[in-house]
């Protein structure tokens, strides 16, 4: 069965762009909806512990599609593809969005449309 999943990358929590924001509302908002199969958080996904968690992660063979909210997309799609090609993910399945410097409720609605527009 396909599965849908989100991750939050917030620059180890440290940084000024993510104050506006309470995370674990996003995550708990978006997961209360059911637009994914499952949510997860990590620090910081650019340092080599973030590329062995999605090597790990990526390894499930059931997961069709992963969204990342984090920094600019195009950077996702840079830092991520080393540890996307060692698993065999095909890199069209990630969809990213920058959702640096918003509050609570921009990141949810920003997340909210990516998935959908995924899914049209």
């Amino acid at each position: 069965m396909a599965k849908k999943g989100l991750l939050l990358c917030v620059c180890q929590g440290t940084c000024p762009s993510f104050q506006g924001m309470n995370i674990f509302e996003v995550l708990n908002t978006i997961r209360r909806g059911k637009l994914v199969d499952f949510v997860a958080i990590h620090p910081q996904l650019c340092a080599d512990d973030g590329d062995e968690f999605l090597k790990a992660l990526m390894a499930n063979k059931e997961i069709d599609k992963l969204f990342v909210a984090g920094c600019d997309p195009r950077m996702q799609q840079k830092m991520f593809k080393d540890a996307f090609k060692e698993v065999g993910f095909d890199p069209s399945r990630h969809f990213a969005v920058d959702i640096r410097n918003m509050k609570t409720e921009e990141a949810v609605h920003a997340i909210e449309e990516l998935i959908k527009q995924s899914l049209a």
